[in-house]
């Protein structure tokens, strides 16, 4: 696991080194162990001859071939050159078949089969790869660089084009440190955020700056960027399958899956939150290895968000080498670091134990196995089964739903929630009548399209006039609608929650701390063969996750693997409300609060005193405002004036 950062001018003339170095320091965080340097002829002394400048910077975590295994690597005649984020599970089986076909290598590292691979297949090599990763290849010989990154997103690539240069980088703050790239709010991208809590690929929060989506790669010749998918997860065919066999094939995936993610030359641990999916992690982890596994777990002094009791359960059942911690509301301290390290505004709230919980892991391991992934590859969120349960509400005659049911059902009190406190059956029913992409935004939307408008300053209202976040859904819906509603939600939280919110989570959470965390339950092959299941297996009536928990049914107890869903969430409601009070309206109602430029002072206070006096609950939504403002904080240069408009400000109070 690593950090890795480039130049690629068109214009042929000498990198700066000290500029590569200042990038690539940067990111020593993600990379403690080593770092290294690339530059091609061009890139030292300038060319003249059309030929273009590259420049690679690395920095490393040595996980495996620790000796060998250096970056950048090049090929033996030095025209190809890579650097290299992340792990090719199958790298052994690969380098095995390039062996047979007469290749022969220098290393044991999984760097190496990538370059060999690119030198027998072109770009296509991507297709081969089991593994997270994001990767920069320079050839020489073509003077075309690549970048790659993976089918689902877990490694990050941003990058920005512009006047013949491209940049890119692991992360925004190594990026940013180019003199040429300024700090400017992507306007269209918060308006977003305050949707989704995350700022949808392929859009970044500055402007001029670009994520590569997942399971996308790119060839840039100097003339022109192309960018190319490579990979769809395939939910339309489904297969022919006795329950039986899909129980047995699920197992057989899941212990290769963990199997493959084992190999390591340096310590190695699991997270376990006490869930089903990273105590199933446990369970196939601990029959496998060949010594005792490490766990580590994080909770709260509140128990309605402590899962550690269920923990230790699951730790003392596989006898593993237990480490469990408190996290406390005097974590407000590290809150600034976290969004430093994000580089864009970021608001699940879940960050903060989980950067906790990485702390932690790495002061006895190097690499953690973790549960991500079980809800998207088995269905285990309740808006799943409640998009089947609307497609069902949707098929009743239109005038019994809009006559009697809607306003009747609509009117239920928000305090009556399902299982997950997330959902209340009044938010259910308001959005059960509307199509699937603005159903899902009415579900899982922070704020909606006309609370935004209600809270934006007029400059904000103009930069955002056309922007409509239920469009992002419809694109992620299109070619869906012949799909279960389990399927088709799968499908969207794959492809759109996954990668924009859990993993980015996740990979800066760890990588913070030079932690490498490995997802099982998101392997490809795993994930190609649930797509393929009727999502009636999956999800059988009321029963989330069905197929996984039959997996487990032999190792871990019924009231453990039956208990309804808590989630990974911290008590940010009861936080505001008395011990990180002061410390909110200090920073979202100060008068030289940043955010107020874009977001109407009056109308963040209105959301304060509702929460504050406990009339309604806030809580995620100024977690969000406050995370945007310590970005502000840290890294827009440039902000418009604030100017209050006046009949907004009379009569756009929040419902």
């Amino acid at each position: 696991m690593c950090g890795i950062a480039g130049i690629v001018d068109a214009a042929g003339g000498p990198v700066d080194k000290t500029l590569l170095r200042r990038m690539t320091s940067a990111l020593a965080h993600r990379g403690p162990d080593a770092e290294g340097y690339y530059f091609n002829p061009a890139a030292r002394l300038g060319s003249g001859q059309g030929q273009i400048s590259a420049a690679f910077g690395h920095r490393r975590l040595k996980v495996i071939d620790l000796d060998a295994g250096i970056q950048p690597m090049g090929s033996p005649d030095e025209s190809l050159w890579i650097v290299f984020n992340g792990e090719i599970y199958n790298y052994k089986e690969l380098r095995e078949e390039l062996i047979a076909r007469g290749r022969s290598f220098r290393t044991k590292s999984d760097t190496e089969v990538i370059l060999q691979a690119y030198e027998e297949q072109g770009p296509d090599c991507v297709t081969r790869f089991r593994g997270m990763f994001a990767f920069a290849l320079w050839d020489q010989k073509r003077q075309r660089l690549m970048l790659a990154r993976d089918r689902l997103g877990k490694k990050p690539l941003v990058y920005t084009h512009q006047n013949g240069r491209l940049i890119f980088s692991s992360q925004m703050d190594s990026l940013l440190q180019h003199p040429d790239l300024k700090s400017r709010l992507d306007a269209a991208a918060i308006h977003h955020y305050l949707t989704f809590m995350c700022v949808p690929a392929p859009r970044t929060a500055f402007e001029g700056i670009r994520k590569l989506p997942p399971a996308h790669y790119a060839l840039y010749d100097g003339r022109q960027l192309q960018i190319t998918r490579y990979w769809n997860l395939n939910f339309h065919t489904k297969r022919k399958i006795q329950l039986d066999e899909a129980v047995c094939e699920t197992q057989r995936l899941l212990e290769e899956s963990v199997r493959l993610r084992l190999r390591s030359d340096v310590p190695l641990g699991v997270l376990l939150s006490g869930g089903v999916d990273s105590s199933a992690v446990v369970s196939i982890a601990s029959r496998l290895a060949n010594r005792r596994i490490k766990t580590f777990s994080i909770g709260f002094e509140e128990s309605q968000f402590n899962e550690l009791p269920h923990a230790g359960v699951v730790a003392r059942r596989f006898n593993t080498d237990h480490r469990e911690q408190i996290v406390r509301p005097d974590a407000s301290s590290v809150i600034p670091t976290l969004v430093r390290q994000f580089g864009e505004p970021f608001a699940d709230s879940s960050a903060l134990p989980t950067y906790y919980l990485a702390e932690m892991a790495r002061r006895e391991v190097t690499v953690v196995l973790n549960g991500d992934g079980g809800d998207e590859a088995f269905g285990g969120y309740y808006r799943q089964l409640a998009m089947r349960l609307a497609d069902c509400y949707g098929d009743l005659p239109a005038w019994l739903r809009r006559g009697l049911l809607d306003p009747v059902l609509g009117s239920w009190p928000d305090r009556l929630a399902f299982a997950n406190g997330r959902m209340s059956p009044k938010r259910f029913f308001q959005g059960a009548s509307r199509p699937r992409a603005e159903r899902w935004v009415s579900w899982i939307g922070l704020f909606s399209e006309e609370e935004k408008r209600r809270l934006y300053t007029p400059f904000m209202r103009t930069q955002t006039g056309a922007e409509d976040s239920a469009e992002l859904m419809r694109l992620s819906f299109r070619g869906l609608e012949e799909l279960d509603g389990v399927d088709a939600a799968l499908a969207v939280d794959t492809s759109f929650y996954l990668p924009n919110d859990l993993l980015v989570k996740m990979d800066i959470c760890s990588m913070a701390h030079g932690l490498e965390a490995r997802s099982p339950l998101l392997d490809q092959v795993l994930l190609e063969f649930t797509a393929s299941l009727p999502g009636r297996m999956k999800v059988p009536g009321r029963t989330l996750k069905f197929l996984l928990k039959e997996t487990q049914k032999e190792f871990l107890p019924a009231d453990h693997l039956n208990r309804p869903k808590q989630g990974f969430a911290i008590p940010v409601a009861q936080w505001f409300r008395d011990p990180l009070r002061q410390w909110l309206e200090g920073i979202l109602l100060s008068d030289t609060a940043n955010l107020h430029a874009y977001i109407r002072k009056e109308g963040i206070k209105t959301l304060v005193d509702q929460h504050t006096s406990g009339m309604k609950d806030h809580g995620h939504r100024l977690w969000a405002l406050l995370m945007l403002e310590l970005w502000l904080q840290q890294f827009i240069d440039e902000r418009p004036r604030v100017r209050e408009d006046s009949a907004v400000a009379e009569t756009g109070r929040l419902p």
